[in-house]
């Protein structure tokens, strides 16, 4: 049984991946750069997104897309912003996918759009399994969840593009030690770009910002 068990999920990711190419491909035909943004629960994505977006505007044109269990809390936050925003409701699913992300894709008219923001459902696991299609993986961490995170969830380290530590507003009452925590990222992904920063001060964001906007024109110029 155990085989046959590893069969099925060789067969549900090798079948996630090749609906993340198609999306990739879309993607790439209309020039929008996706962005997928991941944490757990509670390390203030959504404030970092809300951040950039306001940081952002000026220069693209932004859509979001976002990622959770119930509620349409966070669309309605990026929508106040007066950009297009789509809520996928998972029902219980703690990640999005890439079937997921086709449907939202098909609401948004990606000719019109130079960023896609997508915010992922809150996890340390199950997201960093399915792919997207998106162009850059950013995952958040923050300064309450403890130092040792990138030792207890070493699949979600690996395999991002960049690291957020937000909430370092919080350092002073908190028992974390940044150095540790970094050291834990570099040995899973060695060079990582890494960002300490607070959505709530506005510490760190600049340089993160402008990192992003290297990236975005990079690919736009390309």
């Amino acid at each position: 049984m155990a085989p046959q068990r590893v069969e099925v999920v060789e067969n549900i990711l090798s079948a996630n991946e090749r609906l993340a190419q198609a999306n990739r491909n879309l993607l790439d035909q209309t020039r929008t750069y996706a962005i997928n943004f991941m944490a757990s629960p509670g390390a203030g994505k959504t404030s970092v997104i809300l951040r950039l977006v306001e940081a952002l505007k000026p220069y693209y044109r932004i859509a979001g897309v976002d990622g959770d269990i119930a509620t349409t809390l966070d669309s309605d936050r990026l929508a106040a912003m007066g950009i297009p925003a789509i809520q996928i409701n998972t029902g219980g699913t703690c990640h999005l996918d890439a079937v997921m992300l086709q449907g939202a894709l098909a609401k948004l008219n990606l000719e019109e759009v130079d960023v896609l923001i997508i915010e992922n459902v809150g996890n340390l696991i199950c997201p960093a399994n399915f792919k997207l299609g998106n162009h850059l993986d950013i995952l958040i961490a923050s300064v309450p969840e403890g130092d040792d995170k990138p030792y207890k969830y070493p699949p979600m380290y690996r395999g991002v593009d960049a690291v957020v530590l937000n909430k370092i507003d919080l350092l002073p009452h908190f028992d974390f030690d940044v150095e540790y925590f970094r050291k834990g990222v570099e040995a899973l992904n060695p060079g990582l770009a890494f960002f300490p920063l607070s959505a709530k001060t506005g510490e760190g964001l600049d340089t993160f910002i402008e990192w992003l906007r290297e990236q975005i024109d990079a690919y736009h110029l390309d």
